[in-house]
């Protein structure tokens, strides 16, 4: 479970998060949406323990994501809106992955093909140099062989043609169970399907929470 109590995040004189509380719990596929501006980003990176609020807390299965972080991303997977400049080739990058997060070499090339991503055509190839497409969905393919209770996804089909986008909603529901999926997205329609919460944020506050 996810539970934030109260968070303010502030950068300078911006107020960022302006006390917002609310719980993410097993089974729930939120849509976290809002313009630009409107304090997502900074709600999910303080989740993932990259910001010290101001006040109040996050708790990832009642553990300090920032004290404990090691420890709660075990239990994450987070593909971010622009893929970072990974220097690996793919065949280096599953094998790091492999070794520092123990998961199967073998399930994310599973989950690549599914993807339609041609791994072993681009084994060599630096991930850096893929197409924005190709990156998109080794991520993908990393998240679900994971296996998480929480995946996080930033605008996840923007680099997606219409074809990777059915694959990617179709994997997402057969792996979907006693996990909680969290979608930024700017666009409802395109996990509408997928969502049963859909949460609007507005200059640093939850100012809509419905259940779809």
């Amino acid at each position: 479970m996810i539970k934030v109590s109260q968070l303010t995040k502030k950068f300078g004189s911006h107020l960022s998060l302006d006390n917002v509380s609310c719980e993410f719990k097993k089974n729930e596929s939120i849509a976290l949406m809002g313009a630009n501006g409107a304090g997502k980003t900074t709600l999910i990176r303080s989740i993932l323990g990259y910001y010290h609020p101001n006040y109040g807390e996050v708790l990832i299965n009642g553990l300090n994501p920032v004290k404990e972080r090691v420890k709660v991303l075990e239990s994450i997977s987070f593909v971010p809106q622009l893929p970072p400049p990974i220097k690996l080739n793919l065949d280096e990058l599953m094998q790091y992955i492999s070794i520092s997060a123990k998961v199967d070499k073998d399930l994310i090339m599973h989950y690549a093909n599914e993807m339609k991503l041609d791994v072993k055509e681009n084994l060599y190839k630096s991930f850096f140099k893929l197409s924005g497409g190709m990156k998109q969905k080794m991520l993908i393919a990393i998240s679900l062989a994971k296996n998480s209770s929480i995946i996080i996804y930033d605008e996840p089909t923007a680099n997606l043609d219409p074809k990777a986008r059915d694959d990617f909603y179709r994997l997402l529901k057969q792996n979907e169970d006693e996990k909680i999926l969290l979608f930024v997205t700017h666009r409802l329609e395109e996990v509408k399907d997928l969502v049963n919460r859909q949460i609007y944020m507005d200059l640093g506050k939850v100012v809509s929470d419905e259940r779809l």
